[in-house]
């Protein structure tokens, strides 16, 4: 598999982004060369799950992966419901807000060898995380490979009609931290997801609190594997290096 290391490991290296997670509030911005500015939501990042956001949890069926957890609001609500759930991240400091939270986080990037592949039941892309590396279709190519055959993929996408690929930078206006290295993004309202998800099905599209969602479900027709008997079982260790044991048996 091909990993754009370069996401990565700008997102592990931007100061601003690990110190407004520990702060747990901006301003941050993702910024490109041209001078636009998009507003990152640390403060809701940081806080609980809010309605919308217990509204799409309702959805998630069996195991859950959040791929972008951020400093995990969201897999501590599926945890405190007695769900399986791990989240992935590269930032150290928001794998840190996760377990603090309650919840189970990795610090690795979504193009790295991860815990139960193919057996998980259901992926998030929350909070613009569609815009992982830069590149739509290798994205959810490697989702489908995460999820079982017939799994679901819950995706937060812009509020806009937009298919944009760019690079950005987190920026701290404030001067406090600087910008963070250069790397590669994408901006995909719901229509442009659609048409990068080929292979995939249709599961559903919906709005609310001003924000888009889309549901895509894998085929299980693409999979000559029977769907797997077993789930992947998160144990008590929260490892938070990409070299360190993985917190879900039999990786």
């Amino acid at each position: 598999m091909s990993a754009p290391p370069a996401t990565a490991l700008a997102w592990a290296a931007a100061d601003p982004y690990a110190a407004a997670l520990r702060a747990g509030h901006g301003p941050l911005f993702l910024s490109r060369d041209d001078g636009w500015l998009l507003p990152l939501e640390v403060e809701r990042w940081c806080a609980r799950a809010d309605a919308v956001d217990r509204a799409v949890l309702d959805r998630c069926e069996g195991t859950v992966l959040d791929v972008g957890c951020g400093p995990g609001r969201l897999v501590a609500e599926l945890a405190a419901r007695g769900r399986t759930v791990l989240g992935i991240d590269v930032c150290e400091a928001a794998v840190e807000h996760t377990v603090r939270l309650g919840g189970q986080a990795l610090r690795r990037s979504v193009f790295e060898p991860l815990p139960g592949e193919g057996r998980w039941g259901t992926a998030l892309l929350m909070d613009g995380n569609v815009g992982i590396g830069g590149d739509p279709r290798a994205l959810l190519d490697r989702m489908a490979a995460l999820l079982r055959p017939g799994g679901l993929l819950i995706a937060e996408t812009a509020p806009v009609d937009i298919d944009e690929r760019t690079r950005v930078r987190v920026v701290d206006l404030t001067g406090a931290h600087g910008a963070g290295d250069p790397f590669p993004w994408a901006r995909l309202g719901t229509r442009a997801l659609l048409r990068y998800a080929r292979g995939w099905e249709q599961a559903g599209q919906w709005t609310a609190g001003g924000r888009c969602f889309a549901a895509l479900r894998s085929r299980s027709a693409n999979s000559s594997a029977e769907p797997p008997k077993r789930t992947a079982v998160i144990s008590s260790h929260r490892a938070r290096n990409p070299s360190a044991g993985s917190p879900v048996a039999d990786r």
